[in-house]
């Protein structure tokens, strides 16, 4: 088994309840090869952390942006919690070293493998909460993620992908952008959606996200970027 305490000495976040730190970690794929462990999969865990993260979030952006309109924060926020982002800092931090998946879920390390480190982050906020409280939580996201948004509101990545894609393809190659469901996989209460980006017939790119808005959100922003539209 994974020896969870060196992560613990790496984040700086000792767990009065060792089984919740590991269940935090556990994708239910390794409950598949393993039934007999005796722990439950990450995705409450990952509800709960969400909650918290998105209260924490909300209300350190209103402290720092006492000028900024409801609108704008909220476009702050959903870029602040993307799960590209997540699943950086959930790398940065060496939660991939500590990820317990299923043998074929280890060998994937493309975009499930993202969505995986940015659930276990949200399932880590979670387990913090409830084993420390909510400002346990908050000071681990303050060291780890409110730094970002200096970044995205300087290069202005909080603005709506979608409109901008469907600013830029209009001015440079005279079409409107479709969005089409690729894929969707998962249980009713955890699906995940692949879209694809197109012009007329021809795929740009490719988005994930719990939902279809959010796949079709980071489809548009990695359309812009392949794109060069981003300025």
């Amino acid at each position: 088994m994974i020896d969870f305490s060196v992560f613990e000495k790496k984040t700086g976040v000792i767990f009065k309840d060792a089984q919740l730190l590991q269940q935090a970690f556990l994708h239910r794929s390794y409950l598949n090869e393993n039934p007999n462990l005796g722990l439950a999969h990450n995705e409450r865990l990952e509800f709960l952390g969400d909650a918290v993260l998105e209260l924490a979030v909300t209300d350190y952006l209103y402290r720092k942006f006492p000028l900024q309109a409801e609108g704008e924060l909220t476009a702050y926020r959903s870029a602040l919690v993307n799960a590209v982002i997540i699943s950086e800092i959930a790398t940065e931090i060496g939660m991939n070293d500590f990820l317990l998946l299923s043998k074929g879920e280890s060998k994937d390390t493309g975009k499930a493998r993202q969505y995986s480190l940015a659930n276990t982050y949200e399932a880590f906020v979670g387990a913090i909460y409830l084993d420390q409280g909510y400002d346990a939580a908050e000071q681990f996201m303050a060291r780890t993620l409110y730094g970002r948004i200096d970044d995205i509101v300087k290069h202005k990545l909080w603005r709506d992908a979608k409109s901008l894609i469907q600013e830029k393809a209009q001015e440079y190659v005279g079409v409107t952008p479709q969005y089409k469901v690729i894929k969707e996989n998962g249980p009713d209460h955890d699906k995940h959606f692949t879209v694809g980006v197109f012009f007329d017939t021809l795929q740009v790119a490719t988005g994930k996200g719990k939902s279809k808005q959010e796949a079709e959100q980071q489809a548009a922003r990695t359309a812009l970027e392949q794109k060069g539209w981003l300025d």
